[in-house]
């Protein structure tokens, strides 16, 4: 027990600022699984659920003794989504995966590359219906995140809250777009974190920034391939 308690509460320093190993370990899981979406591989949510489960810890850190870091509801909210999301896209990869590997034992196509999922573009209603609740949920979770005693600014956790809500869905969907959601995610979530006082998340969403623009271009190549086959 005193080894678990050893590795939950373990930091180390950079500078005057003291981070915790879990926070870096999982957003190094979160890391691992966007690479996984990225080579549209079913591992990708697994991962990303471990991930999820050690930043839950990270973000209500009064719940488990740490009081230096204020408590952020909608990020802490947002590991439990992406938890249920993640289980609903888990199994639609794997159920894609086993139809595609069910007609190459037919014959009927040549074997891919094991991909989980079929990059495609949401239609103009899925894309408008993306923005509007986009900014319905951020203005209808704000006032709930302050009354719960959310960091400031609110609105910014709750726009993180419902971007990463709308990504991860978009992502189990195969849509294309979603990782401009992220995109939109990050720019709103580097400066909030770094206010708080969560440098190693910060930092990595500043590097998901730059990771998610080149998932976005190799999503989009792979759909133009794929559709060039399927007219050929």
């Amino acid at each position: 027990m005193d080894v678990i308690r050893w590795l939950f509460d373990a930091t180390f320093s950079i500078g005057d600022q003291q981070l915790l190993w879990r926070e870096v370990i999982g957003n190094a899981f979160g890391l691992a699984s966007a690479l996984g979406g990225m080579r549209r591989k079913v591992w990708a949510w697994p991962v990303g659920i471990v991930g999820n489960l050690l930043l839950f810890t990270v973000f209500l850190g009064s719940w488990f003794g740490e009081t230096s870091r204020a408590d952020m509801l909608g990020q802490a909210g947002r590991q439990v989504m992406f938890i249920a999301v993640s289980v609903y896209g888990w199994y639609r990869w794997r159920e894609t995966r086993r139809r595609s590997a069910d007609v190459r034992a037919d014959g009927k196509v040549p074997a891919d590359d094991g991909a989980a999922v079929h990059p495609r573009w949401a239609s103009w209603p899925a894309r408008l219906g993306l923005v509007a609740a986009l900014v319905a949920g951020t203005l209808v979770l704000t006032p709930l995140f302050r009354a719960l005693g959310s960091f400031e600014p609110v609105w910014a956790d709750a726009w993180i809250f419902m971007g990463s809500l709308l990504a991860t869905y978009g992502m189990a969907k195969g849509w294309v777009e979603f990782w401009l959601i992220w995109v939109a995610v990050d720019i709103v979530g580097v400066p909030l974190l770094l206010s708080a006082g969560y440098w190693a998340t910060a930092a990595m969403y500043l590097f998901y920034g730059g990771f998610t623009l080149v998932g976005f271009f190799v999503w989009w190549r792979i759909q133009r391939r794929e559709q060039e086959t399927a007219i050929a």
